[in-house]
């Protein structure tokens, strides 16, 4: 039976947004409740447009603090949680690791032993990251070991493998999720894709770590979110789960692609200092999803990458918003001109 209400952690961010909003709007009859400690990567201004309380709710908590999850989780009553609530940037946790290893592992567990407690289902959403770098042509299938590059991903690793321990220890329903990089609407200035829409627009140099030859494979927000509902709804306790794009690019060729849709010259594209550790490819083999859950991506890379600049230019005040001083010292300190 399909959860009638259900938590989403980490609904104020990129992907936890798109998932919020992709459920309200797919399923009718479901109400919801954002919970969200509004860092610097969640924004009241994500949620400003949904629907009122008989539908949406918003709590602000901490997935670190029991006491948060406890009081959420009993004045909700969901049925299930969606736990998106993540540190996610990679230099970040090069830079700053003890926010990562808070949140991403301790987070996921204060979850399981609350989700356990109250007999709801979690859904633990992941990365590709974790299967660290592969050499073409080969796929991560689920069942691929572990061998994470940098603290981002071995935390996620770590939360996965807590869920994972979960089921067999207690035959908990949580399962996992894991992805490619992932694009679209509200995703933070930081990232790839809108960081180099707004310099580009900006007329600033576009920053490309090292040749730029590092591959990832690109899926738009929405099919994510439409495979994460299919696990929710259909998944299998104990399992994990796979969704690609099947549309690897090089960042060098992804920012030249995003140059020539803005209109500007790719001579302004700088390569600078390779990040510590970069991982050359990430790919995941989701044939194994796309059969059991009947999920596949829909929208083509141009489409989407044409979409997600519309959206982007079209949403000055949005940028604006969330572009506080923690995030505007981080880029400045560095995505600046080098």
């Amino acid at each position: 039976m399909a959860p009638q209400r259900v938590l989403v952690t980490g609904a104020a961010g990129f992907i936890g947004n798109a998932f919020l909003r992709r459920l309200l709007a797919e399923r009718p009859g479901v109400a919801a409740m954002t919970f969200d400690a509004l860092t610097y990567a969640g924004h009241e201004e994500n949620l400003a447009d949904l629907p009122g309380a008989e539908r949406h709710q918003f709590v602000r908590g901490d997935v670190a603090v029991a006491a948060d999850v406890e009081r959420a989780l009993a004045g909700f009553q969901p049925d299930a949680v969606v736990h998106f609530a993540a540190e996610t940037h990679v230099d970040r946790s090069i830079l700053q690791p003890e926010p990562f290893l808070r949140t991403n592992i301790l987070g996921t567990q204060v979850l399981l032993d609350a989700c356990r407690e109250a007999g709801i289902r979690l859904v633990c959403i992941s990365t590709d990251e974790v299967y660290g770098s592969l050499a073409a042509p080969r796929r991560a299938a689920p069942d691929h070991p572990l061998a994470p590059s940098n603290v981002y991903a071995a935390t996620k690793a770590a939360g996965d493998l807590l869920a994972q321990a979960a089921f067999r220890t207690h035959g908990q329903d949580v399962l996992v999720t894991r992805s490619t990089n992932n694009y679209g609407p509200r995703q933070m200035p930081e990232k790839l894709i809108p960081l180099m829409i707004l310099r580009a627009h900006a007329g600033e140099s576009l920053p490309v770590y090292g040749h730029g030859l590092q591959e990832r494979d690109w899926l738009h927000v929405d099919d994510h979110s439409d495979g994460i509902l299919a696990a929710l709804e259909r998944g299998q306790a104990g399992a994990t789960y796979h969704f690609g794009g099947g549309q690897g690019r090089t960042n060098l060729a992804m920012v030249e692609a995003l140059l020539a849709a803005c209109g500007r010259d790719g001579a302004r594209i700088e390569h600078v200092r390779d990040r510590p550790g970069h991982d050359q490819r990430y790919a995941l083999d989701d044939g194994a999803t796309r059969e059991e859950l009947g999920w596949t991506p829909v929208k083509a890379l141009e489409e989407g990458l044409a979409e997600t600049i519309a959206w982007y230019l079209g949403h000055a005040d949005w940028c604006r918003a969330v572009a506080g001083d923690d995030l505007r010292a981080f880029l400045e300190a560095n995505y600046g001109d080098r």
